[in-house]
Order: C-alpha cells, then sequence, then structure tokens
C-alpha cells in the first residue's frame, strides 16, 4: 500500500476535522440556537462545507488525479462557510477550522 505523501494527509486531516466541525456545530450548536443560526442560507452552507470536505479526504485517499478541482472547490465553500459562520456567536472554532481547511485545500489544488 502506498503512503499518503506529508503534504496531502496534512490536508486529508483539515478536511476530516473540518467535516467533523461543520456537521458537529450545524447539528449541535446551530439548532440548539436557532434564529440566524438555522437560516436556510447559512445552514445548508454548512451542509455543504461538510459534505464538500468529506469528498475531498475521500478523493485524495482513493488517489485520483481529480482531488485537485475538488479541492479547490473545498476551499471555496470553506472560505464562504467561514465568513458565515463568523456573524454568529459561538462559530469561532468552526470559522477556524473551515479556514484552515481551505488553506490545505489551496495547497492541495495549486
Amino acid at each position: 500500500m502506498n503512503a499518503v505523501p506529508k503534504e496531502m494527509q496534512v490536508c486529508v486531516d483539515a478536511c476530516l476535522r473540518c467535516y467533523q466541525s461543520c456537521l458537529g456545530s450545524a447539528m449541535n450548536h446551530c439548532l440548539e440556537r436557532g434564529g440566524a443560526h438555522v437560516a436556510p442560507p447559512h445552514f445548508r452552507l454548512m451542509m455543504a462545507c461538510a459534505e464538500i470536505c468529506r469528498i475531498a479526504a475521500h478523493f485524495m485517499l482513493i488517489g485520483v488525479p481529480q482531488h485537485r478541482h475538488v479541492c479547490a472547490d473545498c476551499a471555496s465553500i470553506c472560505r464562504q462557510c467561514a465568513d458565515s459562520c463568523d456573524g454568529l456567536d459561538g462559530m469561532d472554532q468552526c470559522a477556524a477550522d473551515c479556514r484552515s481547511c481551505a488553506d490545505a485545500c489551496e495547497r492541495m489544488a495549486a
């Protein structure tokens, strides 16, 4: 079995951390807070971010060259999600995880 290159593993880890953060925050924080936390544009963006992060990690782990395209899209969605989280209380860690993932995905997409 071929090992995942170090930089790619860093990105996989960032993607999975962001996936967990977005999904967990949406289900355990946003749904409990209500209001702007569950406004359809924000909540849908969190779900999209979680899913694209999971998919990006999956593409890297299965070793297809198309991971670069998925990572580019993932970076864009993560940045949008982070910006959306910035305006809401209790979402600092989610926003930070989104930005960290975006940075890692941008490096993989280059």
